[in-house]
């Protein structure tokens, strides 16, 4: 607690919010896709369902922080996101299709579209720039400890209480309504008004600089495709080495604990290490080993694949939080939910593109092509990134 303790206690609060909102989410997620499996989806379906939800998401977020730059207030809307999500997850037990599935994912992102955007530009707000890759770094671990506690709760409730995806959802619903107690104390944090500003002239503000990174971040999530289909592949084995079906059903969800653990223990030291050494050196390295990272996929078994879902949490460490930071670094204040907005949406556009290739490559020939497309695209993003930094300096 004592690196915690040097950042705001909005940063704090937010980062509380976060966490009882992941351990609801994520009592959720690592069983989605076995549930869209399991009402008859297949590979596309997986990735519809992960790439329009999450998409949806993103391609508000560039609104949400436009707007929340407008008012010079972010909370309102950052409470409105957290709520709809909630509201929600209450739908999800009913589901008895895996269309059902489709259309409550984007729904439940919507939500996060909304909030997503203001609340970083929040965090940027409470740190400067000397600790703003620590108070992002103490934010997402604070957030994925959430998420290692959700997937935790879900594989308890799954293995030793019997209970069946419906139950578990429901649970995990009720649960979400708690984040909003945390945020009620949090406090504003207000901007100069941009009420001058069109949305299209916001954008063109942006830096020159900042544009071409956001370009190269784009390119990253071409290929950082989603989590459901290592969990499909961790499935995958385990049903190749014969384990019982109990078994094969449950491991993946500690697989998706290790991931996590990795991510919330190490998120807080890369960003602090950011502050030190650079942005784009951490990135560059997320950026390589991701590559690598989706490569051993297609040899893994089951024993390298607990080392696999480690240096997956770890590639999450080195980029998730950094990023947010390295944009928030590049933009005014005032342009500041804008630009991550930006960011959010680019990245959001190629998560669908991204999670439907890997969905037709996986049904098409097999799993091995879609990590194989997973391995190229990072490779590109860590080049351009390279060429990027070389030129600034």
């Amino acid at each position: 607690m004592g690196t915690a303790a040097k950042v705001s206690t909005g940063v704090l609060l937010l980062g509380l919010v976060s966490f009882i909102t992941d351990v609801s989410s994520e009592m959720i997620l690592p069983l989605l896709p076995l549930f869209i499996v399991a009402l008859g989806g297949s590979g596309i379906a997986v990735g519809l369902v992960s790439g329009v939800g999450d998409s949806v998401a993103d391609f508000l977020k560039i609104f949400s922080g436009y707007f929340s730059d407008r008012l010079g207030r972010r909370k309102p809307l950052v409470a409105l996101g957290y709520f709809s999500s909630a509201f929600a997850k209450l739908f999800f037990p009913i589901a008895t299709i895996w269309e059902h599935v489709l259309a409550l994912r984007v729904v439940e992102r919507i939500g996060k579209g909304v909030r997503t955007a203001p609340r970083d530009a929040m965090i940027a707000g409470y740190a400067a720039m000397e600790i703003r890759g620590k108070a992002f770094g103490v934010h997402r671990a604070m957030d994925t400890a959430g998420a290692v506690l959700g997937s935790i709760i879900a594989f308890l409730l799954l293995w030793f209480f019997a209970l069946d995806f419906r139950q578990i959802f429901l649970a995990a619903a009720l649960l979400a309504f708690l984040a909003l107690l945390p945020l009620y104390f949090v406090k504003e944090v207000r901007s100069e008004r941009r009420l001058e500003s069109s949305f299209a002239l916001s954008l063109k503000s942006l830096p020159a600089d900042l544009k071409a990174l956001i370009l190269i971040l784009m390119v990253f999530a071409l290929g950082n495709i989603s989590y459901m289909f290592f969990i499909l592949r961790a499935r995958e084995v385990f049903e190749a080495a014969k384990l019982a079906e109990q078994l094969s059903l449950s491991l993946p969800v500690l697989l998706y604990v290790l991931y996590n653990s990795v991510y919330a223990t190490l998120a807080e030291p890369f960003g602090a290490l950011s502050d030190r050494i650079g942005r784009a050196n951490i990135m560059l390295g997320g950026f390589l080993l991701f590559s690598l990272m989706s490569l051993g996929f297609i040899f893994v078994g089951v024993r390298t694949l607990f080392i696999l879902f480690a240096l997956y949490g770890l590639v999450y460490a080195m980029t998730e939080g950094v990023g947010r930071a390295f944009v928030s670094d590049l933009c005014s204040e005032q342009l500041r939910g804008t630009a991550l907005g930006a960011y959010h949406t680019a990245t959001g556009f190629a998560a669908i593109a991204a999670n439907l290739v890997a969905g037709v490559l996986w049904d098409v020939f097999g799993s091995e092509a879609t990590f194989a497309y997973a391995a190229s695209l990072p490779l590109l993003a860590a080049l351009l990134l390279f060429f990027w930094k070389k030129k600034r300096q």
